[in-house]
């Protein structure tokens, strides 16, 4: 595949993650996890993204996704943090037990507006025992995995009836049957696996192929719903950390990329590394579906509510 890969803006992160298309407000959202930040960015028609706001939350920021009342559900270090339109978080459901030595990582709604996540280690001496959770509409945390080495990308077909998710350091693509109803899912058995690089963040297309986003690679690679790798993408950084389709029609590929584990030489090879960078291949995404929102989630009293950092432009 030879479409042409642009930077978006000139914004440097250490690790943007998990960009998200919010199709209410029009917006493109990410974070860069390590600096504990959400960018709110408008996407022009040729490519560009101008960001019109940067909320800071205490600690790292591992996803974020919007309900369509424009409230925000956002993975915390080890709990998820809500946070309303007016700019106000209150404390969600935790998720690790406190002093994990883990955090929250990539998480997506499903299709019925669920909130699932994942976590890794902060250290490398156990990758393992590491979680992709559920958080149910009545604010009830469910665990669907235990055993992985690092939670990563998320994506369903678009009946719902099929989930795939990424377990980074084994390098595997899982999928499970998934009932989008009531959230049950099937027994988890491999996709893919890949002898190179490491799959990140993934997506979706209208074709329900996965792209998947190659850390370490410089790539985006699809592979179609039998597993074949159909097209690459070259990206001008090496360490490529997620990609989500965004625009009204959902035919802009958004990849993020990060200066995380690059040494001054390689960042020197690479400048644009940790850039954001937008693609057009000739397909469209999937949507991606809302998060149900708060209404049901027993929140924390007025006091322990706490406002956000003041946007920084």
């Amino acid at each position: 595949m030879t479409t042409a890969v642009r930077v978006a803006n000139p914004q440097v992160h250490e690790l943007a993650e998990g960009p998200v298309w919010d199709p209410v407000r029009q917006r493109l959202l990410w974070v860069d996890i390590r600096r504990g930040l959400v960018f709110v960015g408008v996407l022009r028609d040729d490519g560009t993204v101008d960001v019109v706001d940067e909320v800071a939350f205490g600690g790292t920021v591992g996803a974020v996704a919007v309900s369509a009342d424009g409230d925000w559900v956002v993975a915390g270090g080890e709990e998820l943090l809500l946070r309303d339109p007016a700019g106000a978080v209150r404390p969600g459901p935790r998720i690790l037990p406190p002093g994990s030595g883990r955090r929250l990582n990539d998480g997506k709604p499903d299709p019925a507006g669920r909130f699932l996540v994942g976590s890794l280690h902060l250290q490398d001496d156990d990758p393992t025992g590491e979680l992709l959770a559920v958080l149910d509409a009545d604010g009830t945390v469910r665990v669907l995995d235990d055993d992985l080495t690092l939670s990563n990308g998320l994506g369903w077909t678009a009946d719902g009836t099929r989930m795939y998710s990424i377990d980074t350091l084994r390098r595997t693509v899982y999928v499970r049957d998934y009932d989008p109803r009531t959230g049950a899912v099937g027994p988890r058995t491999t996709f893919l696996t890949v002898d190179d690089g490491h799959p990140d963040g993934m997506c979706l297309d209208a074709e329900e192929h996965l792209w998947i986003a190659m850390y370490g690679l410089g790539q985006v690679r699809r592979y179609s719903p039998a597993g074949e790798l159909v097209a690459t993408l070259e990206v001008p950084a090496r360490n490529v950390s997620c990609v989500a389709f965004a625009g009204p029609r959902l035919d802009t590929l958004v990849i993020t990329t990060a200066t995380q584990d690059l040494t001054p030489d390689e960042l020197a090879e690479l400048p644009d590394s940790g850039r954001l960078f937008t693609a057009t291949p000739g397909v469209r995404g999937l949507p991606l579906p809302l998060w149900s929102g708060p209404s049901r989630f027993r929140f924390a009293t007025a006091s322990e509510a706490t406002a956000s950092t003041a946007p920084r432009h």
